[in-house]
C-alpha cells in the first residue's frame, strides 16, 4: 500500500469515526459542553474576584486549560467505544480487508485531531466574546493548534488502555485522574510560588504547564519559543513511548 492509499483510507475511518461521535452524545458533551459550561462559570463566579487581586481576568491561562481539558476528555470517552468493536468482532474484521494495516489507528488519531480542533474552536470563540483578545490570526491559528498537538499524542496512550482484555476500565480511571491533574496543576493556575521548592520545578515543567503556557504566550503576544519547544518535546517523548504500545495492542486484537 502507498502513502496516498492510506492517507485516503484515513480519512474515510475517520469519517465514520466522527459520525459514530454524532450518535453518541458524551463524546460533544465531555469535549465541548462541560469545559465551555466551566469556562462560563469562572466568568460569572470567579474573574471579578481574580480582576480584582491580581488586576487581570486570567482568561489567557483559563481558555487554554479548558481547551486542553475538552481535548482529553472528549479522547477519554471516545476510548469507551473500542472496546464495544473490539467485542463485536469489527477490529478483527477490519484487519482483514485490503486496505493500509496503519489506517485504522491513523483514522482514529486524525477524529480525534479534527475533533479536538473544533472543540477548541468553539471554546476559544466563547473565550473571545468574554474578553480574550489575540495579536492577530496567525496566533488564532496557531492557538488552535496546540491541543491538537497534544490529542496526537494523547489518543494512541487512549487506544492502547481501551484495547486491553478488560476494556481498561481501571486503568482509565488511573488515567483520567492522572491526565486531569495534570491540566489544572499547570503552573499558569497553581499558585507556583506557595509551593513547596521541590515541587515547583514538577509543576512548572509538567507537560501541560508547557502547553497553556505556549497558549497564554500566543494570545497575548509575547515570546513563545521556549514553552513551544517544551512542548514539542514532551510530545516526541510520550509519542516515542504512546505509538509503539498502541500499535502492539491494536494488532494484538485485530489478530486474536
Amino acid at each position: 500500500m502507498t502513502a496516498p492509499a492510506l492517507v485516503r483510507e484515513a480519512v474515510l475511518l475517520a469519517g465514520r469515526q466522527l459520525t459514530g461521535w454524532r450518535r453518541q452524545p458524551v463524546v460533544p458533551i465531555q469535549s465541548m459542553l462541560f469545559p465551555t459550561l466551566l469556562l462560563l462559570t469562572y466568568d460569572l463566579v470567579v474573574a471579578r474576584s481574580m480582576a480584582r487581586l491580581t488586576g487581570t481576568d486570567a482568561l489567557e491561562v483559563v481558555v487554554p486549560t479548558c481547551a486542553v481539558a475538552g481535548a482529553v476528555f472528549g479522547a477519554m470517552s471516545g476510548g469507551f467505544t473500542l472496546p464495544l468493536e473490539r467485542d463485536m468482532g469489527l477490529i478483527s474484521r477490519l484487519w482483514t480487508f485490503p486496505v493500509h494495516r496503519a489506517s485504522a489507528l491513523t483514522g482514529i488519531v486524525l477524529a480525534e485531531a479534527v475533533r479536538t480542533l473544533i472543540a477548541t474552536a468553539v471554546i476559544t470563540a466563547v473565550g473571545v466574546a468574554l474578553g480574550l483578545r489575540f495579536p492577530g490570526p496567525a496566533a488564532v491559528v496557531a492557538f488552535l493548534l496546540v491541543p491538537v498537538l497534544v490529542i496526537a499524542v494523547f489518543a494512541p496512550i487512549m487506544v492502547a488502555v481501551a484495547l486491553r482484555g478488560d476494556g481498561g476500565g481501571a486503568m482509565f480511571l488511573w488515567l483520567g485522574t492522572a491526565t486531569t491533574g495534570l491540566v489544572f496543576a499547570n503552573a499558569g493556575l497553581a499558585p507556583v510560588q506557595r509551593l513547596p521548592h521541590w515541587l515547583r520545578p514538577v509543576i512548572e515543567y509538567q507537560p501541560m504547564s508547557a502547553v497553556v503556557a505556549t497558549m497564554r504566550a500566543l494570545s497575548l503576544g509575547e515570546p513563545v519559543l521556549g514553552p513551544l519547544l517544551l512542548s514539542v518535546g514532551w510530545a516526541v517523548l510520550i509519542g516515542a513511548i504512546g505509538v509503539p504500545v498502541a500499535v502492539r495492542a491494536y494488532r494484538v486484537v485485530a489478530e486474536s
